[in-house]
């Protein structure tokens, strides 16, 4: 489950489970992601995400590049390298006094904006792709703590063998295989953002094994691939309203191919261009994505508030009723009294 910080709305690691199951205890997530012996850890999976502990292994040949300065944003390179003693300087100073975050050190208040960080936040996050520290909780503000991964992780994922990063990208590929059903190569690699140029001989040996086979979607240009154990449903039925990092959508280029439907984030589009507004979420109606939704949790208040809506034009006529129950049942969830809906009286108009 991908973890971002915006909280417009819900953080977005506890959509996933509200789209699948409905209403649930927020509180469960918090404390099956921090419980010991932990059984999830926070590290780059998709992007930022909640992960299972047993791809740890799994992910360390990303680590070990990061620990080389490769696959890594660009203002973290020199703690790889030139600035390599500040980052072990931090890290001996968590193994000494314990867990922290940048805004405990001396300095390390950014100067402005949420995104211009402090230079202990950016050596606090190549210690954190590295491997050399692991997240042990957030706190406040949603900031990552970090400490030493044999204080936050089981000592039996540390200790279990590090796989070739063949053999660990094939098992990711087929684990996103296995998620996604059918999908392209690049579908594939997208899931755990496995570099395009490492994918082709893993790729080749879950076809050889059985693991995949190659398959032809009727309107897609680009080969497929279905996971032998992908079974089509009989029947799809059910409305889900989704996070903008849900795994169903967050590769756009898929979305557009299952869907038709065409989708942008547009928190970075300055207002004044934005076509559908800054925290939209799609409405998935059974088989079809049918409309989409700008929505904002007024907490002081105690409203959600649908600021914007639209509706697709192949829409069926109860797509307007659909989902302002879903929104109900949202408000509910987020522990909302009064939903405020008044765009969606405007489209009634224009169901077919």
């Amino acid at each position: 489950m991908q973890i971002d910080s915006v909280n417009v709305l819900v953080r977005a690691h506890y959509m996933p489970l509200f789209s699948r199951l409905g209403a649930y205890d927020r509180a469960l997530l918090d404390r099956v992601s921090i419980e010991r012996p932990r059984r999830f850890f926070e590290y780059w999976g998709h992007e930022a995400s909640l992960l299972p502990v047993d791809c740890h292994a799994l992910l360390r040949w990303r680590m070990e590049r990061a620990l080389r300065g490769e696959g890594i944003w660009r203002q973290l390179e020199p703690f790889a390298t030139e600035r390599r003693g500040e980052a072990d300087a931090l890290l001996a100073r968590i193994a000494a006094e314990g867990a922290l975050a940048a805004s405990d050190l001396a300095g390390a208040v950014a100067r402005k904006g949420m995104w211009v960080w402090s230079e202990a936040k950016h050596a606090l996050e190549w210690l954190f792709w590295a491997g050399l520290v692991a997240a042990t909780h957030r706190r406040g503000s949603f900031e990552r703590v970090y400490d030493l991964p044999e204080r936050v992780l089981p000592r039996a994922i540390l200790d279990a063998p590090t796989p070739s990063p063949v053999d660990a990208q094939r098992e990711l590929l087929a684990r996103a295989a296995l998620a996604l059903g059918v999908a392209t190569s690049g579908d594939l690699r997208d899931y755990y953002r496995i570099p395009a140029s490492d994918v082709a001989l893993p790729l080749a040996q879950l076809v050889e094994e059985g693991t995949i086979s190659p398959v032809q979607v009727r309107g897609w240009r680009q080969q497929a691939y279905l996971h032998r154990d992908a079974v089509a449903g009989r029947r799809i039925g059910g409305s889900a309203l989704l996070s903008p990092f849900d795994p169903l959508i967050w590769r756009r280029e898929r979305t557009e191919r299952l869907f038709d439907f065409r989708y942008r984030l547009e928190i970075y589009t300055p207002a004044h261009k934005r076509e559908h507004g800054y925290y939209v979420l799609p409405f998935l109606l059974d088989d079809a994505i049918v409309a989409r939704a700008d929505l904002k949790a007024d907490r002081k208040s105690g409203c959600l508030v649908v600021q914007q809506a639209s509706i697709e034009s192949a829409a069926p006529r109860d797509t307007i009723d659909a989902l302002r129950t879903e929104l109900q049942l949202m408000a509910d969830w987020l522990g909302l009294p009064s939903l405020s809906a008044a765009p969606l009286d405007a489209l009634h108009g224009a169901v077919s």
